[in-house]
């Protein structure tokens, strides 16, 4: 079973790398996960096997609820995100939210948890999308295709009893 779970993965992320796949990715797959995650409290997902991160913002504009599935991985406690949007010009709503209010609640395997979100800069963000893009190939076909942007690294940590009280995060 483990070499079929394997081989979808490994044609669903050759497909999603293609910009027609990252498209179709990103307009059904996510939006079939914003159901299937919590469904299934996270066994089940349309990205990375176990690796998906059901992530939801509260709307920049709106100040409602914003869900979005993305692939994600851990460095210690914290999760690595990475705002690709399939190598689109801009950037995706989420990673906006974010910069509004830092302050997420995600759902993997694992359950529901509340975080806090801070970009990678400089060295750390190299280091980290480099690490993602050696797991998930099609991250380097985002960036390649993401010609008028250098994509966009987010943390996702556990909230401290400092960060409650001063609410830090994307904020400049």
């Amino acid at each position: 079973m483990a070499g079929v779970a394997d081989t979808l993965e490994r044609w669903g992320t050759a497909a999603s790398s293609s910009k027609i796949g990252g498209i179709f990715y990103h307009v059904v797959c996510r939006r079939i996960d914003t159901i299937l995650i919590p469904l299934s409290k996270g066994r089940l997902s349309m990205g990375p096997p176990g690796n998906t991160v059901l992530l939801t913002t509260t709307g920049a504009k709106s100040g409602k609820p914003r869900k979005a599935s993305l692939a994600f991985m851990y460095r210690g406690d914290d999760m690595v995100i990475i705002a690709s949007k399939g190598g689109a010009p801009h950037h995706p709503a989420w990673y906006h939210n974010l910069k509004s209010d830092p302050r997420v609640v995600v759902q993997t395997r694992a359950g529901v948890e509340d975080r806090i979100a801070r970009e990678a800069e400089g060295e750390e963000r190299d280091k980290l999308f480099e690490r993602m893009a050696a797991t998930y190939t099609n991250f380097a076909a985002y960036q390649a295709r993401a010609t008028n942007r250098k994509i966009p690294v987010v943390v996702l940590s556990r909230i401290t009893d400092e960060q409650s009280s001063r609410g830090s995060g994307l904020h400049r």
